[in-house]
């Protein structure tokens, strides 16, 4: 099987490789933009949605002028949660396992934030002599970005645990 240029690789923990085209992910920032108006509707609360497809997969945020407007949903233990029952939403709807991504009111942005606060903490932990520094479990997505982060600043990292677990250990190179 040949991929083309529209394909974007996907995979998720402890799963097989899988191709979305862009097109499928278009179609999941859809139906997930269709069953977040939904909740949005029922809860009384305005949203603005916007869709995009990058690094393979579907981006939805939820945006509002009024910071206040979102300020319930923007927590992050309920923007995961809101993600998750989205997820849920997109995969019965197409049959296939989502990595949709929900950032409400800047919510990605925050913990992007607090991530790399995180790692400059244990950073200094490394400079006061630790070998290593463990962080906090956090979800697949939280770790990409702490990988990322570690990367940009010259070190290492890695993902140690399973599931809930599952948490980045950061070392000199």
């Amino acid at each position: 099987m040949s991929i083309t240029p529209e394909q974007a690789s996907t995979e998720h923990d402890g799963a097989e490789r899988v191709t979305a085209t862009v097109a499928e992910l278009e179609q999941e920032g859809d139906i997930a933009a269709d069953y977040l108006e939904g909740l949005l509707d029922i809860a009384d609360i305005d949203g603005d949605l916007a869709l995009d497809v990058r690094s393979g997969r579907a981006y939805v945020s939820v945006e509002n002028d009024d910071a206040e407007a979102l300020r319930v949903l923007s927590n992050p233990d309920t923007v995961q949660a809101l993600q998750e029952l989205t997820r849920i939403a997109v995969q019965t709807k197409t049959g296939r396992f989502s990595r949709l991504i929900l950032d409400v009111g800047g919510s990605r942005d925050a913990r992007q934030q607090q991530l790399e606060k995180l790692v400059d903490r244990a950073i200094a932990r490394l400079d006061e002599g630790a070998s290593q520094a463990s962080l906090p479990a956090m979800s697949s997505y939280e770790r990409k970005l702490v990988h990322d982060i570690v990367a940009a600043r010259g070190l290492v990292s890695e993902s140690y645990g399973e599931g809930a677990d599952r948490h980045t250990v950061i070392r000199r190179s």
